[in-house]
């Protein structure tokens, strides 16, 4: 209980300041005068200025609040290393127990730095703030810290604190910790496909003498390289970006001897291979409606670099006037179907025949250049079951359907094959799940009977419509229908004409997005979804690696026409993998190489120059390994500039407390102020009166 003085002047401030200056005056005046009765007059204007002061006595009923203490424990995965887990463990049932004894102290206790797959590092003062949100400054009495030392929030000074009290690191560990790193100095983001990008690196070891050191350098988990470094020099390594999409690129070192983790004795660079332009070269037969389709497509993507001829000839007019006068520009056959036919990524035939124009050996290059990784796309009309067709060329080889000569005139809707429902080219056409498909019909079907590949796309009586097939390296397709053109002028409501034919064009390319058979990781925050893209009617099981090493077979469940999915809860940082025996996935959980694990030796470093700013200590639990650790003892202290000693650290104790209820007694209201200014008064007549 306390109790003060208040005021609440019955009048404006001033007013009462005027009459207390006025009285002043007075009073001074009959003190230096001598006047008779001048102390009781002097009570009395007193009394009259206290009066429109209004004072009041007050009473306070308090009640003491606890000083709160924080105890944060480091779990993040640096700490699984050697004998840190135990050693905090100890040291937190110790230090509760002996916080337990003091009191007037409340403990609160808070674990942090757990990877959430999002957070980079140990960040152990957002928990700190976090237990102490709702505390406030004046109740703090301290923070006891329980890691390694590799903390990475650490303030850069005490004032981001929000408290003025001890903060102490009792750190994990023992000194002389042996470790090696791989430390990346520079890596690309981005990478041309087909060309080579430079990674520097270098390897760091801690607690051991400089030695050499084993490298090995793989790309999407195949070894490109191995050399021998020495600890400390810079290397650069020349990596190949060999497709396009995401080139995840490992440099490992082998490990010493005691270290305490192999886990950052690797480094992981993820380069997006891009392509610098798509070199797409369109011959276009004689002219037709859907002549301009290919050419508006492929014209609309900024990163084609479109090659377009069209023969203006058409294959029965033959008048004897040489190629070379009907040109408007002289098409440079040589040049590009010999000298330069490597340079595009995908060669185009809309309704051309055969007609003179290009010499038979130019079609053997042709079919090479897909043997060894080229793509070729036939468009085909009625030209396709001629007697000039492209089928009756050296690409006979490597087209996948044999025309019949016949070509069908009826209307039809073009419908997917089952094939087709799992495809990545035609799997999610909008339209293609009703029966007929909701898009528009087409009128001509070139007859033919597929040799290989796959038919995703068919026509009326089951005849091939779309066929996709793979030939040595490269790829071809055959559309057997020169009547997409409706689709995309509307007629009927359309089709989805965009979609397939930019699809198809990606897929001839090898756009990853669209492989038939592909193994998928994908990491969103904590969670890591494993999808498999088949064309089979089920799905293998796949083992997943996380970056400890651990494992896990998962069952992939079926999410779409060929498509198996998985989702997991990802409880590490780090570069992940998956495999099913034939395909290979990887994906970073968090930053490529997380903060927790480049430097994992034990340190008081980091955190003494601040746990010293606010009058606390950084010490270490166990003086070397296998030894028993000490914990020093805890003392209470109210005021001091600093909390610690050779074998305690202290906590600041408050003296912080809640009113509970306030007493008020107004000393001039009611009868009591009235007998006061009454009996001045009475004073004062009765003075004067003598």
């Amino acid at each position: 209980m306390t109790f003060g003085l208040s005021f609440a002047p019955l009048v404006p401030d001033y007013v009462v300041w005027v009459a207390a200056a006025v009285a002043a005056v007075i009073a001074l005046l009959l003190i230096v005068a001598r006047m008779r009765g001048a102390l009781i007059r002097t009570l009395a204007l007193t009394l009259l200025v206290l009066a429109l002061a209004n004072p009041s006595f007050t009473r306070e009923d308090r009640e003491p609040l606890s000083s709160v203490a924080v105890m944060v424990v480091d779990k993040s995965a640096s700490q699984g290393f050697g004998e840190r887990a135990k050693q905090a463990e100890a040291a937190r049932a110790a230090l509760t127990e002996r916080l337990a004894r003091i009191p007037g102290l409340e403990l609160r206790t808070v674990e942090a730095g757990q990877a959430d797959g999002e957070t980079d590092g140990t960040r152990l003062f957002d928990a700190l703030g976090a237990a102490l949100a709702d505390v406030p400054p004046e109740r703090v009495a301290g923070a006891v810290m329980l890691t390694d030392g590799r903390v990475h929030d650490v303030p850069a000074d005490t004032g981001a604190l929000g408290f003025s009290a001890p903060v102490h690191a009792l750190v994990t560990g023992h000194p002389g910790e042996r470790d090696r790193r791989v430390v990346l100095v520079s890596a690309p983001r981005f990478g041309i496909v087909g060309q080579q990008q430079t990674i520097t690196f270098r390897v760091e070891d801690t607690g051991a003498p400089r030695g050499p050191a084993e490298v090995r350098i793989s790309r999407d988990g195949e070894t490109i390289e191995r050399r021998s470094v020495l600890s400390g020099d810079q290397v650069r390594v020349q990596v190949p970006i060999p497709h396009p999409g995401q080139n995840i690129v490992e440099i490992e070192a082998s490990p010493i001897l005691d270290e305490l983790t192999p886990l950052n004795n690797r480094a992981v660079v993820s380069i997006d291979g891009v392509r610098d332009k798509l070199r797409v070269l369109l011959v276009s037969g004689e002219p037709h409606a859907g002549e301009r389709t290919w050419r508006n497509l492929l014209k609309s993507d900024a990163n084609v670099d479109l090659v377009h001829f069209t023969i203006l000839r058409p294959p029965e007019k033959q008048d004897g006037t040489p190629i070379n006068e009907l040109s408007l520009i002289a098409f440079p056959t040589r040049e590009l179907f010999q000298q330069k036919i490597n340079e595009f990524q995908l060669i185009i035939f809309d309704r051309y025949a055969r007609q003179g124009v290009l010499p038979i050996i130019y079609f053997d290059n042709i079919a090479r250049y897909v043997r060894d990784g080229g793509a070729v796309l036939v468009a085909a009309g009625p030209d396709y079951a001629s007697q000039t067709s492209l089928w009756r060329t050296p690409l006979e080889a490597i087209l996948p359907a044999e025309p019949n000569g016949r070509v069908t005139e009826q209307a039809f809707h073009a419908a997917l094959t089952d094939l087709g429902k799992r495809h990545p080219v035609t799997r999610t056409l909008e339209g293609a799940g009703a029966e007929p498909p909701a898009w528009s019909r087409w009128f001509r079907l070139v007859d033919a009977r597929s040799i290989e590949g796959m038919t995703v796309m068919k026509g009326p009586e089951e005849k091939p419509l779309l066929v996709l097939a793979r030939e040595g390296e490269g790829r071809v397709a055959l559309l057997l229908s020169d009547h997409i053109w409706l689709w995309a002028r509307g007629y009927e409501g359309g089709g989805p004409h965009i979609d397939l034919l930019r699809r198809l064009s990606h897929w001839l390319m090898k756009q990853p997005d669209l492989e038939e058979e592909a193994l998928r990781l994908f990491a969103r925050g904590r969670e890591i979804v494993v999808q498999r893209q088949t064309m089979a009617e089920t799905a293998a099981p796949v083992t997943l690696t996380a970056p400890s090493g651990a494992t896990r077979t998962l069952a992939l469940d079926p999410a779409d026409a060929g498509v198996w999915r998985k989702s997991i809860e990802a409880s590490e940082l780090g570069l992940w993998r998956a495999s099913d025996g034939t395909l290979t996935a990887m994906v970073n959980v968090g930053p490529p190489n997380p903060r927790e694990f480049a430097e994992v030796t034990s340190t008081t470093d980091v955190m003494a120059p601040f746990t010293d700013a606010t009058g606390g200590s950084a010490r270490r639990l166990a003086a070397r390994a296998g030894a028993e650790i000490d914990v020093p003892r805890v003392v209470a202290v109210r005021s001091s500039e600093t909390f610690k000693g050779d074998s305690w650290i202290g906590l600041r104790m408050r003296d912080a407390s809640v009113v509970r209820g306030v007493g008020v007694l107004p000393m001039f209201a009611g009868l009591l102020g009235l007998l006061l200014l009454v009996g001045s008064l009475a004073l004062t007549w009765a003075r004067e009166g003598r």
